[in-house]
C-alpha cells in the first residue's frame, strides 16, 4: 500500500480546495495519506476520513522532520510549493509532485492586465500532482467536515429566520475583497428576507452597527461570535451565501449552497473562484482596467480611489441573492 504525505500549510479557502485531491488519492489509490499542515489550520483536517495521520508545525518544519523520516513515505505531494515545502522534500529526499503556481503568469495579469493563465480552476492545478498515479476527477466538489459535537447555533437564531435566511460573509483579508460597510447595510436594508452576517472577530465591530441600525429582527450579527466550525453550521442552513472572496466562500461551495460571489481587488481568472457550488450560483464582478488591483486584494492606494466591489450595482447584487429561494 502506497503512503503519501500531502503538503498544504494553510489558509482555510486554501485547504478546503485540496480536499478533493485528498479524497480522489485515498479512494483512488488505496493508499495511506498523511497531511502537513500548521497546527493551527489541523481542525481542518481532523475529521476528514481521507486523511489517516496529521503532522503539524508550529513556527519550523524542522520540528517536525525526524517523524516524517520515521514514516518511510513513498511520495510528496506537494499542495503549497513554498520554501518551507521545499524544505521537507530535500529532506526527506524522495520523490515529490509540485502543483505548479504560475507566479510569473499572476505577475503579467496584474501589473500588465494581460490574461496568460489556463483557463482552469485552481483545483485542476491541484489535480497535475497526482495525475501520475493514475489519479481522475471523481466529479465531486470540495469536501468539508463538521464536528458531530458542533453545536447548532441557529438555534440562537430569532424565530422569522429559521430557514429562510441569507448567509453574508463580510470579511475579507484585504480591503480590495470586501464592501464598504455602507454599502452592506444597504444591501440588507433591501432583501426581502433575514441576514446573518458572518466574518471574524475584525468584523464584529462593523456587523454590530449595521444590526443595530437594521434591527435584529432583519439582521443577525454572528461575525466573530463563533468558532470557525460553528459559522460553517450557519452557511450550512442559509438559503443562499453572499459572499466576498473569503474561505467561508469555499465552505459554502462545500455545502453545494447556491453562492453569490462579489469581487473587486482579485479576480476569478485566478483560479479561485467557488468550485462546483449549488445550482443558481453567481460571480458579480465589474470589469475596470485596474483589475486585478493585486492578486491578494492588497493594494490600498488603488482601492480607495477605485472602490471596484461598491461598483457592483446594488440592484445587481439583489437581483442576484433574491432570484429564487433554495429548496
Amino acid at each position: 500500500m502506497p503512503k503519501f504525505l500531502v503538503i498544504r500549510f494553510s489558509s482555510i479557502g486554501d485547504i478546503v480546495l485540496t480536499s478533493p485531491i485528498v479524497r480522489r488519492l485515498k479512494l483512488q489509490t488505496g493508499g495511506e495519506v498523511h497531511i502537513l499542515t500548521k497546527q493551527s489550520f489541523k481542525g481542518l483536517w481532523e475529521n476528514n476520513p481521507y486523511v489517516d495521520r496529521i503532522h503539524t508545525i508550529q513556527n519550523k518544519v524542522g520540528e517536525v522532520i525526524p517523524t516524517l523520516e520515521s514514516e518511510s513515505f513513498d511520495e510528496i505531494i506537494d499542495l503549497h510549493n513554498n520554501l518551507r515545502s521545499l524544505q521537507v522534500k530535500k529532506a526527506l529526499g524522495i520523490p515529490s509532485w509540485s502543483f505548479p503556481k504560475l507566479n510569473f503568469q499572476k505577475w503579467i495579469l496584474v501589473n500588465f492586465k494581460v490574461d496568460r493563465l489556463p483557463d482552469v480552476h485552481i483545483v485542476d492545478r491541484y489535480m497535475e500532482t497526482v495525475q501520475h498515479l493514475g489519479v481522475i476527477d471523481d466529479g465531486d466538489g470540495l469536501d468539508f467536515f463538521l464536528p458531530v459535537d458542533t453545536r447548532d447555533v441557529t438555534e440562537d437564531l430569532p424565530a422569522n429566520f429559521s430557514g429562510n435566511y441569507i448567509g453574508f460573509v463580510i470579511g475579507g483579508q484585504h480591503e480590495g475583497k470586501m464592501l464598504s460597510e455602507a454599502k452592506i447595510a444597504r444591501l440588507c436594508r433591501e432583501f426581502s428576507r433575514p441576514v446573518v452576517l458572518l466574518g471574524g472577530p475584525e468584523d464584529r465591530e462593523k456587523g454590530n452597527r449595521i444590526e443595530t441600525h437594521l434591527g435584529k429582527d432583519k439582521v443577525f450579527n454572528a461575525a466573530g461570535q463563533y468558532s470557525l466550525m460553528e459559522s460553517a453550521i450557519l452557511v450550512r442552513e442559509a438559503s443562499v451565501i453572499l459572499t466576498h472572496d473569503t474561505g467561508l466562500m469555499h465552505i459554502a461551495s462545500a455545502f453545494k449552497k447556491r453562492v453569490i460571489s462579489l469581487w473587486g481587488g482579485t479576480v476569478p481568472e485566478l483560479g479561485m473562484y467557488p468550485y462546483r457550488p449549488g445550482e443558481g450560483s453567481e460571480i458579480l464582478e465589474v470589469k475596470h482596467f485596474m483589475r486585478p488591483s493585486s492578486k491578494l486584494g492588497s493594494r490600498k492606494g488603488i482601492y480607495r480611489l477605485w472602490n471596484f466591489m461598491d461598483m457592483i450595482p446594488d440592484e445587481r447584487i439583489i437581483s442576484a441573492v433574491q432570484e429564487r429561494k433554495e429548496i
